[in-house]
């Protein structure tokens, strides 16, 4: 049983806070961990992030990784956003899934979350991997250093930014009007935020999934204790939740 802080309380973080929910892969032996917040298909348990490599349009997660496998403990849900069908599981996985757009104002993700193109844009007919239903409904903030004009999908726009975290950190909390801003991915943008000192709180769920090298969210997720309150918590579903709170 989960013995840390509530929605109600510290986890859920003070108004306005900076948060992560991501899931992540765990590889075995001698290869990479790589780590990625959530999918195209997925409203990204939080994001889709980094992940293997040779990420293509075709294949967002790199050429060795399957999203279903990553994300398969989110999918199996109640509350999955995607679900077509009545029933689902219950418990801590869901609880989760459920929460994953709880008071959130806004979002920032890296460039190669939004999309496979590198360098100065040159299709902008092209709006990203999320569909004109994107699942965010919130303001998204792009982080590159190739701007390009904001647009809008349904309920959610999209802006570029050549920024510093500090500085994208500062206009997302002013659109998310008091809620709270979600770092959505990939891996890079994750640890340069968190080396800057701006998150708040972190979720971290990492599936017993081996996709060789990628890119390394941590060695150990020790190495934040000196920063965070941690708590890891198994569910029946293979995947273990990391906690983690600013201390």
């Amino acid at each position: 049983m989960w013995s840390g802080p509530s929605r109600n309380d510290e986890f859920s973080g003070a108004t306005g806070s900076v948060r992560i929910d991501c899931s992540c892969r765990q590889t075995t032996g001698t290869e990479n961990h790589a780590a990625a917040t959530e999918s195209p298909e997925l409203l990204h348990l939080a994001g889709r992030g980094g992940a293997g490599e040779n990420q293509t349009f075709d294949r967002p997660f790199g050429d060795r990784v399957e999203p279903w496998e990553l994300m398969s403990w989110a999918g199996a849900t109640a509350s999955w956003p995607n679900r077509t069908d009545p029933g689902g599981t219950r418990g801590l996985d869901d609880y989760f899934t459920r929460d994953f757009a709880h008071n959130i104002g806004a979002e920032i993700m890296g460039r190669n979350k939004f999309g496979y193109q590198r360098g100065p844009w040159t299709d902008h007919e092209w709006q990203g991997w999320w569909g004109d239903e994107p699942p965010f409904h919130t303001p998204v903030f792009v982080l590159t250093h190739h701007v390009r004009p904001s647009f809008t999908l349904s309920d959610t726009t999209f802006h570029f930014l050549d920024a510093t975290p500090a500085e994208a950190a500062e206009q997302a909390k002013a659109a998310a009007d008091g809620r709270d801003v979600r770092v959505g991915g990939g891996v890079s943008t994750v640890r340069e935020f968190l080396d800057a000192g701006l998150i708040d709180t972190l979720h971290i769920a990492v599936a017993p999934v081996t996709i060789g090298t990628g890119l390394k969210l941590w060695e150990t997720p020790e190495e934040l204790d000196d920063r965070y309150h941690h708590e890891s918590v198994p569910s029946s579903s293979g995947v273990t939740h990391h906690l983690f709170w600013r201390k």
